[in-house]
């Protein structure tokens, strides 16, 4: 009997472990293994922005967090959106892989173009005034100016003098308005092979590195004209407009455009694009008016042919090779 007792005690205990061992489930597995997995469900790809700099780089990303928020809540990706010290500094990000869009004005994106193989997938279409009347385009104008208190009112006045330009591989803020110094005969066009200098009109020129502190350098008269265009915060384009005259207008410039590496890959190029497109609309156009042009209206889906077609003129007359100009 007690034999029998035994045996069936011992049956019961085998079947119950057997039990415990067949009900284990994923959930039970010891915490290591279950946080790595968790881990690698919640990844999400990363892609970074680089926004080439018009200010101040302190001035610029509160605003551009408001871009990463936007842009989160619409594609599968952790968004970092971060502005390089220089315009060049921009095209080397995409060119050795730290960013994967740029954020960018039209002779950059033709370097980026040759150098890193990217693609312009959207133009800035812009408000701009053309023969008195307001239009949306793809293009926009720089001006020549100067403060409102200037005895200044034409380019021939300021032979001699002081000037301020934004940066030395700015699209509106250098190539084109060294560009029209040419084209009125105020320098001479370069040899084959040579660059077009400012400084053969102007007795000194300085590029502090973007609109913002080329402003400054104005205001304080450190400078007796310098150069502005909308691509710029709306807040910075007002205070300029405000306090200054313009004596010179050049362009039509294209605007500034969307870039994309080709380490970016569907579904997040499109789902990029689209987000971008959202801005379209009147409730989230600030969000670009706010950080970089205060004359953004929408973007276009365009390409490196199309958009960057109007450079050609300014470059062939200015001899300019924004290669040159990377360190």
């Amino acid at each position: 009997m007690k034999k029998t007792i035994a045996i069936t005690v011992l049956i019961i205990a085998a079947v119950f472990i057997s039990g415990c061992l067949q009900s284990q489930t994923p959930a039970e597995k010891p915490d290591g293994q279950q946080n790595v997995q968790e881990t690698k469900q919640a990844a999400k790809p990363k892609i970074t922005i680089a926004i080439q700099p018009t200010q101040q780089a302190d001035e610029i990303m509160p605003k551009a967090k408001e871009l990463e928020t936007f842009l989160e809540s619409r594609v599968n990706a952790d968004i970092e959106v971060y502005v390089p010290m220089s315009y060049s500094a921009v095209v080397e990000s995409l060119r050795f892989g730290h960013a994967q869009v740029g954020l960018m004005s039209a002779w950059p994106a033709a370097a980026s173009a040759k150098l890193a193989g990217t693609d312009v997938v959207l133009a800035e279409v812009r408000e701009v005034l053309i023969d008195g009347k307001k239009t949306n385009e793809t293009y926009y104008y720089s001006y020549y100016i100067v403060m409102k208190n200037s005895s200044y009112t034409k380019l021939e006045d300021l032979k001699g003098k002081r000037a301020v330009y934004a940066s030395l591989t700015s699209t509106s803020g250098y190539l084109f308005p060294v560009s029209k110094l040419v084209e009125k005969g105020l320098i001479s066009k370069p040899a084959q092979g040579k660059e077009a200098d400012p400084k053969e009109f102007f007795g000194a020129v300085s590029t502090p590195g973007g609109y913002g502190p080329a402003w400054d350098a104005l205001k304080r008269g450190q400078a007796d004209v310098g150069v502005i265009a909308g691509d710029v915060s709306e807040s910075l384009f007002k205070e300029i407009m405000d306090n200054t005259r313009i004596i010179e207008t050049q362009g039509p410039i294209p605007s500034h455009s969307i870039v994309f590496s080709n380490s970016l890959k569907e579904p997040l190029r499109s789902e990029l694009i689209n987000a971008f497109m959202e801005m379209n609309k009147p409730e989230h156009s600030n969000l670009m008016k706010k950080l970089v042009s205060a004359i953004f209206v929408g973007f276009r889906k365009t390409s490196n042919e199309e958009h960057l077609a109007g450079l050609s003129g300014a470059l062939n007359t200015t001899g300019y090779k924004f290669t040159e100009k990377l360190g």
